[in-house]
């Protein structure tokens, strides 16, 4: 959907907080070893906002999860802020675990004068263990006694696990009825395989909109960034993509000025996903899988999901191997009906494959191309008019040693 007619895109500085009307705050509450190391982190809106949320599809659901979904639910897609701590997962916790989910929201809710269901909770790291919740919360206390606005950046580093970089970005959106700013964060490098989005993400903007309208500008958003991207193909338990909308800015979003909306949370959205794959755990390369002349998007997705998914593959780019009989096979086995006699492979614009034959001449070329840090994989089907692309990364030794280790 293209955006409104005259309507502009920039970037701003400010990541999270750059939007009018929110503040946040971030310390080292204790849940992570290293000392000062940021591990919890508020975001909170001066007065209330719209909210909206997508989730894992995961049936091992955590507490945070559960807990977020129901208020959502409660209040119908409105509240005030939201909490996130990074080192532990607080899944597979049982009911202390919910219990200690919800004690976060109403610890915020407790020091912003509202009601815990306005605050949702995420939080990320190893499963199975239980939050510290006597410092958590004496960090939830300290947090929203110092929340401030310009102070993004710091958030988005007290939602790192094993990210090599924080992820943030904002923008400002200018319409013929007004301007308004978007700014996100994002964290995630391992167990990335979105259904909604394995990771953590989290999108502020200070326009006007509907909480109906807001969930389904997010969803729309999500599926071509957020959900688009894998590291690992590992679906994770605490995923979570949340939206708030202050509505500072006094733009209102309706239908006229939704591309605008949508084209904006793109473009914060877009540079996050791509920075989860170049962060990827062990990852050295970047793999963007395209999949052309498809019956449909669905099909075409299916398609490059299963090839940016391979072992295969992936391990193959990381050793600069031109092995297009990899893509193809993968391609095969992903469950859309093809003819083998119509498809074409290409690696970095130069074809491999093609009409059920090899083009084993250029393999020294795509080799070259396979050096590269970012590679792009291009393969048509020829059934359709259909396509789409899914980003994902190679496959190291290094990201190995780190689920090897991830526990110790």
């Amino acid at each position: 959907m293209a955006a409104t007619r005259h309507t502009s895109i920039a970037p701003i500085d400010g990541g999270i907080t750059a939007p009018t009307g929110f503040r946040s705050a971030a310390l080292h509450c204790g849940i992570k070893a290293k000392a000062g190391a940021l591990d919890l982190a508020v975001l909170a809106v001066d007065t209330f906002a719209s909210m909206a949320g997508l989730f894992t599809t995961n049936l091992a659901q955590a507490a945070p999860v559960l807990v977020s979904k129901r208020h959502l639910d409660v209040t119908r897609g409105t509240g005030c802020a939201i909490v996130v701590n990074s080192g532990c997962a607080n899944a597979c916790t049982g009911e202390e675990g919910l219990a200690n989910a919800r004690r976060m929201t109403e610890e915020v809710a407790s020091a912003l004068g509202c009601e815990p269901e306005q605050v949702l909770v995420a939080s990320t790291g190893v499963i199975g263990v239980a939050l510290p919740i006597d410092r958590v919360v004496a960090g939830i206390q300290e947090a929203c006694s110092s929340l401030a606005h310009g102070r993004g950046s710091e958030a988005a580093q007290a939602i790192m696990t094993t990210d090599p970089f924080p992820k943030e970005h904002a923008v400002r959106v200018t319409t013929p009825r007004g301007s308004f700013s978007i700014g996100a964060m994002a964290k995630g490098s391992g167990m990335i395989e979105p259904n909604m989005a394995t990771m953590l993400g989290f999108i502020a903007t200070d326009a006007q909109v509907a909480p109906a309208m807001l969930q389904r500008a997010l969803a729309e958003s999500a599926r071509d960034t957020f959900n688009a991207i894998t590291v690992d193909g590992e679906c994770s338990t605490n995923d979570s993509l949340f939206a708030m909308a202050s509505g500072n800015s006094g733009v209102v979003i309706d239908e006229e000025l939704y591309p605008a909306l949508l084209d904006g949370l793109l473009s914060v959205s877009r540079p996050l996903a791509l920075g989860i794959v170049r962060g990827g755990e062990g990852a050295t390369k970047v793999i963007a899988v395209s999949v052309y002349d498809a019956n449909t998007v669905d099909e075409a997705r299916q398609v490059a999901r299963t090839i940016a998914n391979s072992p295969l593959v992936k391990t193959a780019v990381h050793g600069a191997d031109p092995n297009w009989g990899r893509i193809v096979a993968a391609a095969g086995r992903a469950g859309v009906r093809f003819d083998m006699q119509r498809v074409t492979v290409r690696i970095g614009g130069i074809l491999l494959f093609e009409n059920g034959l090899p083009h084993d001449e250029s393999a020294a070329r795509a080799a070259e191309i396979l050096k590269r840090d970012t590679v792009d994989i291009e393969i048509s089907l020829g059934t359709g008019n259909a396509s789409a692309t899914i980003w994902g990364c190679d496959l190291s030794a290094e990201y190995v040693r780190i689920n090897g280790e991830y526990r110790t």
